[in-house]
């Protein structure tokens, strides 16, 4: 059931995204660069997310300090992008 549940919530952020517009903060049409650039910008947010998530979880030292550098580069990532 829960993988059901799952496939529903992916296949319902697919559809938002597609309906999402192609426009940027001034109504202007985003070149495909740019999109792509948003879409990076939005998949290293989500990949911090997951991480900080792991962290508070996770219990085992080692684990924890694998994922702080991860979380690092992922910083790294977004302060790039912006």
């Amino acid at each position: 059931m829960a993988r059901g549940w799952e496939s529903k919530s992916v296949e319902s952020q697919i559809e938002s995204a597609q309906a999402r517009p192609k426009r940027g903060s001034g109504g202007v049409a985003l070149s495909a660069a740019q999109i792509d650039r948003v879409r990076e910008r939005e998949n290293v947010t989500l990949s911090r997310t997951r991480v900080l998530h792991q962290i508070e979880a996770s219990k085992n030292p080692r684990y924890v300090s694998l994922l702080q550098r991860e979380l690092q580069v992922l910083e790294d990532r977004l302060r790039n992008l912006n």
